[in-house]
Protein backbone atom coordinates (compact mmCIF):
# COMPACT_ATOMS: atom_id res chain seq x y z
CA UNK A 1 0.00 0.00 0.00
CA UNK A 2 1.09 3.81 -0.28
CA UNK A 3 -0.33 6.43 1.07
CA UNK A 4 0.04 10.20 0.40
CA UNK A 5 -0.99 11.79 3.32
CA UNK A 6 -2.54 15.78 3.59
CA UNK A 7 -2.13 16.79 0.03
CA UNK A 8 -4.78 18.77 -1.94
CA UNK A 9 -6.20 16.48 -4.61
CA UNK A 10 -7.51 18.15 -7.56
CA UNK A 11 -9.86 16.00 -10.09
CA UNK A 12 -10.88 18.44 -13.00
CA UNK A 13 -13.14 15.25 -14.31
CA UNK A 14 -15.03 15.40 -10.87
CA UNK A 15 -14.38 18.86 -9.55
CA UNK A 16 -13.05 17.30 -6.52
CA UNK A 17 -10.75 19.82 -4.91
CA UNK A 18 -10.00 19.01 -1.27
CA UNK A 19 -6.58 18.20 1.12
CA UNK A 20 -7.20 14.46 2.13
CA UNK A 21 -5.34 11.24 2.03
CA UNK A 22 -4.99 9.14 -1.19
CA UNK A 23 -4.59 5.82 -0.93
CA UNK A 24 -3.38 3.33 -3.40
CA UNK A 25 -3.23 -0.18 -3.78
CA UNK A 26 -1.07 -2.02 -6.43
CA UNK A 27 -2.45 -0.08 -9.52
CA UNK A 28 -4.95 1.62 -8.07
CA UNK A 29 -6.46 3.87 -6.36
CA UNK A 30 -8.03 2.74 -3.33
CA UNK A 31 -9.55 5.27 -1.31
CA UNK A 32 -9.24 9.04 -1.33
CA UNK A 33 -10.25 9.69 2.16
CA UNK A 34 -8.28 10.06 5.40
CA UNK A 35 -6.59 7.00 6.41
CA UNK A 36 -7.19 5.10 9.12
CA UNK A 37 -4.20 4.33 11.75
CA UNK A 38 -3.49 0.62 10.74
CA UNK A 39 -3.29 1.54 6.79
CA UNK A 40 -0.85 3.99 7.76
CA UNK A 41 1.06 1.33 9.77
CA UNK A 42 1.04 -0.64 7.05
CA UNK A 43 2.04 1.82 4.38
CA UNK A 44 4.88 2.53 7.11
CA UNK A 45 6.32 -0.76 6.42
CA UNK A 46 6.65 -0.55 3.15
CA UNK A 47 9.65 1.17 0.76
CA UNK A 48 8.51 4.88 0.06
CA UNK A 49 4.78 3.98 0.94
CA UNK A 50 4.19 6.85 3.17
CA UNK A 51 4.81 10.27 1.24
CA UNK A 52 4.11 13.56 3.01
CA UNK A 53 1.69 15.88 0.67
CA UNK A 54 1.68 18.80 2.61
CA UNK A 55 1.89 22.12 0.85
CA UNK A 56 1.81 19.95 -2.63
CA UNK A 57 -0.76 19.05 -5.16
CA UNK A 58 -2.20 15.58 -6.47
CA UNK A 59 -3.42 15.73 -10.21
CA UNK A 60 -4.47 13.28 -12.69
CA UNK A 61 -1.12 12.13 -14.59
CA UNK A 62 -0.89 14.51 -17.67
CA UNK A 63 -1.84 12.89 -20.69
CA UNK A 64 0.20 14.13 -23.98
CA UNK A 65 -1.44 13.44 -27.17
CA UNK A 66 1.13 14.89 -29.53
CA UNK A 67 4.29 13.67 -28.72
CA UNK A 68 7.27 13.08 -31.06
CA UNK A 69 9.93 10.11 -29.52
CA UNK A 70 11.69 9.77 -33.28
CA UNK A 71 11.67 5.86 -32.76
CA UNK A 72 12.12 4.46 -34.88
CA UNK A 73 14.46 5.51 -37.41
CA UNK A 74 15.99 8.56 -35.46
CA UNK A 75 17.12 7.24 -32.17
CA UNK A 76 20.22 9.62 -31.93
CA UNK A 77 17.43 12.45 -30.91
CA UNK A 78 15.43 10.42 -29.04
CA UNK A 79 13.96 7.23 -28.18
CA UNK A 80 10.84 5.29 -26.65
CA UNK A 81 13.58 5.07 -23.24
CA UNK A 82 14.32 8.76 -23.24
CA UNK A 83 11.29 9.92 -24.22
CA UNK A 84 9.56 8.20 -21.34
CA UNK A 85 11.94 9.40 -18.82
CA UNK A 86 10.95 13.00 -19.88
CA UNK A 87 7.49 12.29 -19.82
CA UNK A 88 7.70 11.03 -16.35
CA UNK A 89 9.82 13.84 -15.19
CA UNK A 90 7.51 16.47 -16.36
CA UNK A 91 4.75 14.81 -14.77
CA UNK A 92 2.98 13.15 -17.99
CA UNK A 93 1.70 9.38 -17.60
CA UNK A 94 0.04 9.21 -20.59
CA UNK A 95 1.12 9.85 -24.06
CA UNK A 96 0.54 9.59 -27.81
CA UNK A 97 3.12 9.06 -29.93
CA UNK A 98 2.90 10.68 -33.63
CA UNK A 99 3.27 8.50 -36.74
CA UNK A 100 6.06 10.40 -38.33
CA UNK A 101 8.80 8.65 -37.63
CA UNK A 102 11.42 6.56 -40.53
CA UNK A 103 9.88 4.47 -41.65
CA UNK A 104 6.67 5.70 -40.93
CA UNK A 105 4.02 3.90 -38.86
CA UNK A 106 2.26 2.96 -41.77
CA UNK A 107 2.47 -0.88 -42.04
CA UNK A 108 1.56 -3.42 -39.66
CA UNK A 109 4.91 -4.12 -39.02
CA UNK A 110 5.97 -1.40 -37.48
CA UNK A 111 3.14 -0.52 -35.85
CA UNK A 112 3.41 -4.18 -33.98
CA UNK A 113 7.34 -3.37 -33.08
CA UNK A 114 7.15 -0.54 -31.48
CA UNK A 115 3.48 -1.51 -29.20
CA UNK A 116 5.57 -4.88 -27.58
CA UNK A 117 8.25 -2.60 -27.02
CA UNK A 118 6.22 0.03 -25.77
CA UNK A 119 4.64 -2.22 -23.26
CA UNK A 120 7.79 -1.88 -20.81
CA UNK A 121 7.79 1.43 -20.36
CA UNK A 122 7.19 3.34 -16.95
CA UNK A 123 4.78 5.56 -18.50
CA UNK A 124 1.56 4.48 -21.07
CA UNK A 125 2.55 4.79 -24.36
CA UNK A 126 -0.16 4.76 -27.29
CA UNK A 127 1.01 5.02 -30.60
CA UNK A 128 -1.15 6.20 -33.82
CA UNK A 129 -1.01 5.28 -37.26
CA UNK A 130 -0.27 7.53 -40.78
CA UNK A 131 -3.07 8.56 -42.66
CA UNK A 132 -1.12 7.78 -45.65
CA UNK A 133 0.96 5.16 -46.72
CA UNK A 134 4.67 6.78 -46.83
CA UNK A 135 3.06 10.37 -45.74
CA UNK A 136 2.98 11.12 -49.15
CA UNK A 137 -0.55 11.82 -49.32
CA UNK A 138 -1.62 9.99 -52.08
CA UNK A 139 -3.23 6.59 -50.85
CA UNK A 140 -4.58 5.77 -47.64
CA UNK A 141 -2.65 3.01 -45.27
CA UNK A 142 -5.22 0.06 -44.26
CA UNK A 143 -6.41 2.10 -41.16
CA UNK A 144 -9.18 -0.80 -40.81
CA UNK A 145 -5.89 -3.43 -39.92
CA UNK A 146 -4.08 -0.74 -38.26
CA UNK A 147 -6.94 0.47 -36.52
CA UNK A 148 -7.02 -3.62 -35.08
CA UNK A 149 -3.52 -3.86 -34.13
CA UNK A 150 -3.57 -1.13 -31.55
CA UNK A 151 -3.42 2.35 -33.43
CA UNK A 152 -5.60 4.75 -31.22
CA UNK A 153 -5.75 7.47 -34.07
CA UNK A 154 -4.53 8.63 -37.15
CA UNK A 155 -1.72 11.55 -38.25
CA UNK A 156 0.38 12.27 -41.19
CA UNK A 157 1.83 14.92 -38.38
CA UNK A 158 3.97 17.30 -39.70
CA UNK A 159 2.85 17.04 -43.41
CA UNK A 160 -0.42 18.50 -44.39
CA UNK A 161 -2.75 16.17 -46.70
CA UNK A 162 -3.49 18.17 -49.42
CA UNK A 163 -6.11 16.32 -51.28
CA UNK A 164 -9.56 16.68 -50.43
CA UNK A 165 -11.11 13.93 -51.81
CA UNK A 166 -8.74 11.42 -49.93
CA UNK A 167 -9.04 12.87 -46.78
CA UNK A 168 -12.69 13.02 -46.88
CA UNK A 169 -12.28 9.09 -47.57
CA UNK A 170 -9.66 8.49 -44.42
CA UNK A 171 -12.28 10.69 -42.46
CA UNK A 172 -14.88 8.07 -43.42
CA UNK A 173 -13.45 5.20 -42.40
CA UNK A 174 -12.04 6.99 -39.58
CA UNK A 175 -15.58 7.88 -38.83
CA UNK A 176 -16.84 3.87 -39.15
CA UNK A 177 -13.22 2.67 -36.73
CA UNK A 178 -14.47 5.55 -34.09
CA UNK A 179 -10.87 6.72 -33.95
CA UNK A 180 -10.32 10.57 -34.09
CA UNK A 181 -7.87 11.99 -37.05
CA UNK A 182 -4.74 14.51 -35.92
CA UNK A 183 -4.11 17.45 -38.57
CA UNK A 184 -0.67 19.55 -39.05
CA UNK A 185 -2.77 22.46 -40.65
CA UNK A 186 -0.10 24.69 -42.88
CA UNK A 187 -0.54 24.90 -46.23
CA UNK A 188 2.76 24.91 -47.92
CA UNK A 189 1.81 26.33 -50.88
CA UNK A 190 1.47 29.77 -48.95
CA UNK A 191 4.72 29.43 -47.18
CA UNK A 192 7.86 30.95 -47.98
CA UNK A 193 10.24 29.48 -45.11
CA UNK A 194 9.24 27.80 -42.76
CA UNK A 195 9.51 28.14 -38.72
CA UNK A 196 9.20 32.06 -38.06
CA UNK A 197 6.09 34.07 -38.34
CA UNK A 198 5.42 36.23 -41.70
CA UNK A 199 6.04 39.16 -40.19
CA UNK A 200 8.48 42.18 -38.27
CA UNK A 201 10.97 39.20 -37.35
CA UNK A 202 11.23 37.23 -40.74
CA UNK A 203 11.92 40.32 -42.34
CA UNK A 204 14.49 41.56 -39.73
CA UNK A 205 16.03 37.77 -40.41
CA UNK A 206 15.30 38.37 -43.96
CA UNK A 207 12.87 35.05 -44.88
CA UNK A 208 9.82 34.86 -46.67
CA UNK A 209 8.23 33.28 -43.56
CA UNK A 210 5.05 31.32 -42.83
CA UNK A 211 2.01 33.23 -42.66
CA UNK A 212 -0.67 32.54 -40.41
CA UNK A 213 -3.13 31.99 -43.78
CA UNK A 214 -1.48 28.79 -44.20
CA UNK A 215 -3.36 27.39 -40.99
CA UNK A 216 -6.58 29.20 -41.53
CA UNK A 217 -7.05 28.04 -44.78
CA UNK A 218 -6.71 24.34 -44.32
CA UNK A 219 -8.57 24.94 -40.60
CA UNK A 220 -11.75 25.51 -42.33
CA UNK A 221 -11.33 23.56 -44.89
CA UNK A 222 -11.04 20.34 -42.95
CA UNK A 223 -13.65 21.14 -40.45
CA UNK A 224 -16.46 21.68 -43.32
CA UNK A 225 -14.86 18.03 -44.48
CA UNK A 226 -15.42 16.99 -40.75
CA UNK A 227 -18.57 18.39 -40.61
CA UNK A 228 -19.71 16.59 -43.84
CA UNK A 229 -18.17 12.94 -42.30
CA UNK A 230 -18.81 13.29 -38.96
CA UNK A 231 -15.14 12.51 -37.74
CA UNK A 232 -13.77 13.25 -34.54
CA UNK A 233 -11.56 15.86 -35.61
CA UNK A 234 -8.16 17.21 -33.88
CA UNK A 235 -6.44 20.68 -35.61
CA UNK A 236 -2.83 20.34 -33.91
CA UNK A 237 -1.11 22.97 -32.26
CA UNK A 238 -3.14 26.35 -33.23
CA UNK A 239 -0.91 29.33 -33.56
CA UNK A 240 -3.36 31.84 -35.27
CA UNK A 241 -5.66 34.21 -33.26
CA UNK A 242 -8.15 33.84 -36.67
CA UNK A 243 -7.37 30.34 -36.39
CA UNK A 244 -9.42 29.94 -33.27
CA UNK A 245 -12.44 32.34 -34.42
CA UNK A 246 -12.95 29.65 -37.34
CA UNK A 247 -12.91 26.67 -34.81
CA UNK A 248 -15.19 28.97 -32.23
CA UNK A 249 -17.62 29.18 -35.52
CA UNK A 250 -17.28 25.63 -37.00
CA UNK A 251 -17.97 24.07 -33.41
CA UNK A 252 -21.45 26.40 -32.94
CA UNK A 253 -22.27 24.70 -36.67
CA UNK A 254 -21.88 21.20 -34.82
CA UNK A 255 -18.89 20.14 -36.31
CA UNK A 256 -16.85 17.79 -33.81
CA UNK A 257 -13.55 19.10 -33.71
CA UNK A 258 -11.75 19.48 -30.50
CA UNK A 259 -7.92 21.49 -31.19
CA UNK A 260 -4.58 22.15 -29.30
CA UNK A 261 -1.98 24.53 -28.67
CA UNK A 262 1.62 24.52 -27.11
CA UNK A 263 2.64 25.89 -23.91
CA UNK A 264 5.07 27.48 -26.14
CA UNK A 265 2.30 29.21 -28.27
CA UNK A 266 0.16 30.62 -25.56
CA UNK A 267 3.28 31.48 -23.71
CA UNK A 268 5.54 33.46 -26.23
CA UNK A 269 5.62 35.12 -29.59
CA UNK A 270 7.75 35.82 -32.29
CA UNK A 271 10.40 37.53 -30.64
CA UNK A 272 11.64 34.73 -28.83
CA UNK A 273 12.86 33.59 -32.11
CA UNK A 274 15.25 36.79 -31.86
CA UNK A 275 16.20 35.87 -28.60
CA UNK A 276 17.13 32.39 -28.78
CA UNK A 277 17.48 31.66 -32.47
CA UNK A 278 16.39 28.25 -33.86
CA UNK A 279 15.95 27.23 -30.52
CA UNK A 280 12.69 28.97 -30.75
CA UNK A 281 11.74 27.67 -34.73
CA UNK A 282 8.55 25.22 -35.01
CA UNK A 283 5.96 24.58 -37.25
CA UNK A 284 3.62 26.28 -37.08
CA UNK A 285 5.93 29.31 -35.93
CA UNK A 286 5.08 31.48 -32.70
CA UNK A 287 3.23 34.85 -33.39
CA UNK A 288 2.32 38.13 -32.59
CA UNK A 289 1.15 39.22 -29.48
CA UNK A 290 -2.56 39.14 -30.49
CA UNK A 291 -2.28 36.21 -32.17
CA UNK A 292 -1.09 34.76 -28.45
CA UNK A 293 -4.10 36.52 -26.60
CA UNK A 294 -6.57 35.58 -28.99
CA UNK A 295 -5.14 31.70 -27.82
CA UNK A 296 -5.16 32.58 -24.27
CA UNK A 297 -8.93 33.76 -25.04
CA UNK A 298 -9.73 30.27 -26.65
CA UNK A 299 -8.40 28.00 -24.06
CA UNK A 300 -10.80 30.58 -21.62
CA UNK A 301 -13.96 29.74 -23.54
CA UNK A 302 -13.26 26.60 -24.47
CA UNK A 303 -12.40 26.51 -28.23
CA UNK A 304 -9.45 24.65 -27.35
CA UNK A 305 -9.73 22.03 -25.60
CA UNK A 306 -6.16 20.70 -24.67
CA UNK A 307 -2.95 21.34 -24.20
CA UNK A 308 -0.29 19.52 -25.84
CA UNK A 309 3.93 19.96 -25.96
CA UNK A 310 4.76 18.89 -29.75
CA UNK A 311 7.75 17.49 -27.84
CA UNK A 312 9.81 17.49 -31.21
CA UNK A 313 13.59 16.40 -29.82
CA UNK A 314 16.59 17.50 -32.44
CA UNK A 315 20.19 17.50 -31.86
CA UNK A 316 21.90 20.78 -31.05
CA UNK A 317 24.27 20.42 -33.74
CA UNK A 318 21.08 20.20 -36.30
CA UNK A 319 19.77 23.71 -34.52
CA UNK A 320 23.13 25.08 -35.16
CA UNK A 321 22.35 24.87 -38.74
CA UNK A 322 20.44 28.80 -38.57
CA UNK A 323 17.82 29.84 -40.58
CA UNK A 324 19.55 29.32 -44.11
CA UNK A 325 16.82 28.06 -46.51
CA UNK A 326 19.53 26.20 -48.75
CA UNK A 327 19.97 24.08 -45.15
CA UNK A 328 18.07 25.33 -42.48
CA UNK A 329 17.75 23.90 -38.81
CA UNK A 330 14.67 21.85 -38.48
CA UNK A 331 11.86 23.34 -36.63
CA UNK A 332 10.48 21.76 -33.39
CA UNK A 333 11.78 22.36 -29.65
CA UNK A 334 11.06 19.30 -26.50
CA UNK A 335 8.51 19.96 -24.15
CA UNK A 336 7.67 17.12 -22.13
CA UNK A 337 9.05 18.35 -18.83
CA UNK A 338 7.91 21.82 -19.27
CA UNK A 339 4.61 22.21 -19.94
CA UNK A 340 3.12 22.25 -16.40
CA UNK A 341 5.32 24.53 -15.43
CA UNK A 342 4.62 27.14 -18.10
CA UNK A 343 0.75 26.42 -18.04
CA UNK A 344 1.46 27.65 -14.48
CA UNK A 345 3.55 30.17 -15.27
CA UNK A 346 1.69 31.81 -17.80
CA UNK A 347 -2.11 31.14 -17.06
CA UNK A 348 -2.55 30.21 -14.00
CA UNK A 349 0.09 32.74 -12.26
CA UNK A 350 -1.51 35.78 -14.69
CA UNK A 351 -4.68 34.84 -13.72
CA UNK A 352 -5.99 34.02 -17.26
CA UNK A 353 -6.71 30.41 -16.34
CA UNK A 354 -7.93 28.14 -12.96
CA UNK A 355 -5.28 25.81 -12.07
CA UNK A 356 -8.25 23.00 -12.06
CA UNK A 357 -9.23 24.22 -15.66
CA UNK A 358 -5.37 24.09 -16.63
CA UNK A 359 -5.08 20.33 -15.23
CA UNK A 360 -8.75 19.98 -16.99
CA UNK A 361 -6.74 20.70 -20.60
CA UNK A 362 -4.16 18.77 -19.66
CA UNK A 363 -5.57 15.62 -18.30
CA UNK A 364 -9.14 14.64 -18.80
CA UNK A 365 -10.13 16.44 -22.40
CA UNK A 366 -7.14 14.30 -24.19
CA UNK A 367 -7.62 11.33 -22.38
CA UNK A 368 -11.73 11.63 -23.62
CA UNK A 369 -10.79 12.73 -26.92
CA UNK A 370 -8.28 9.45 -27.45
CA UNK A 371 -11.25 7.60 -25.36
CA UNK A 372 -7.94 6.91 -22.52
CA UNK A 373 -8.25 5.46 -19.36
CA UNK A 374 -6.59 8.08 -17.60
CA UNK A 375 -6.67 11.44 -16.63
CA UNK A 376 -8.70 11.02 -13.70
CA UNK A 377 -8.22 10.61 -10.07
CA UNK A 378 -11.29 8.47 -8.83
CA UNK A 379 -11.68 5.79 -6.32
CA UNK A 380 -10.98 1.92 -8.05
CA UNK A 381 -9.12 4.14 -11.11
CA UNK A 382 -5.54 3.82 -12.29
CA UNK A 383 -3.33 5.12 -9.88
CA UNK A 384 -1.46 7.70 -12.11
CA UNK A 385 -0.96 10.88 -11.10
CA UNK A 386 1.43 13.95 -10.95
CA UNK A 387 2.33 15.22 -7.21
CA UNK A 388 3.91 18.94 -7.31
CA UNK A 389 4.19 22.43 -5.83
CA UNK A 390 1.78 24.91 -7.66
CA UNK A 391 4.48 28.14 -6.05
CA UNK A 392 7.54 26.55 -6.29
CA UNK A 393 9.81 28.82 -8.64
CA UNK A 394 12.86 26.95 -9.88
CA UNK A 395 15.39 27.60 -12.59
CA UNK A 396 15.48 24.72 -16.03
CA UNK A 397 18.83 23.80 -16.29
CA UNK A 398 20.09 21.83 -19.15
CA UNK A 399 21.87 19.07 -17.39
CA UNK A 400 18.72 18.58 -14.92
CA UNK A 401 16.92 17.24 -18.60
CA UNK A 402 16.08 13.83 -19.20
CA UNK A 403 15.35 13.99 -23.00
CA UNK A 404 17.92 12.75 -25.03
CA UNK A 405 17.84 16.36 -27.00
CA UNK A 406 18.31 19.61 -24.95
CA UNK A 407 16.67 22.11 -27.57
CA UNK A 408 14.87 23.88 -24.72
CA UNK A 409 14.41 28.16 -25.48
CA UNK A 410 13.46 27.60 -21.94
CA UNK A 411 16.88 26.89 -20.28
CA UNK A 412 17.82 29.77 -17.98
CA UNK A 413 14.16 30.46 -17.34
CA UNK A 414 12.72 31.09 -13.95
CA UNK A 415 9.50 29.02 -14.04
CA UNK A 416 6.79 28.52 -11.41
CA UNK A 417 5.06 25.02 -10.81
CA UNK A 418 7.40 21.96 -10.35
CA UNK A 419 7.00 18.71 -10.77
CA UNK A 420 8.16 16.50 -7.21
CA UNK A 421 6.87 13.04 -7.81
CA UNK A 422 4.86 11.07 -10.37
CA UNK A 423 3.53 7.86 -9.85
CA UNK A 424 2.28 5.21 -12.87
CA UNK A 425 0.45 2.04 -12.33
CA UNK A 426 0.90 2.60 -9.13
CA UNK A 427 4.51 3.17 -9.17
CA UNK A 428 7.02 6.05 -8.62
CA UNK A 429 8.41 6.41 -11.69
CA UNK A 430 9.77 9.91 -11.07
CA UNK A 431 10.92 11.90 -7.83
CA UNK A 432 12.51 15.53 -7.90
Amino acid sequence: MRIIQNVRVMDPASGLDEVTDLLMESDRILAIRKAREEEIDRARSEEDGLIDGEGLCAGPGLVDIHVHFRDPGQTYKEDIHTGSAAAAAGGVTSLVCMANTKPPVDSLETLKNLLDREKSLPVHVYQTAAVTKGLKGQELTDMKALAAAGAVGFTDDGIPIRDEKLLLSAFRQAKELNLPVSLHEEDPDLIGSAGVNQGKVSKQLGLPGAPALAEQTLTARDCLLARESGVRLDIQHVSSGITVDILRFMKKEGVNVKAEVTPTHFSFTEDLVLKKGTLAKVNPPLRTEWDRQKLIEGLKDGTLDMIVTDHAPHTLEEKAKGFDPKNPAPSGLIGLETSLALGITHLVETKDLSLMDLLRKMTCNPADFYQLPGGRLYEGGPADLVLFDPKEKWVLKKEDLHSKSKNSPFIGMELTGRVHMTICRGQVVYQL
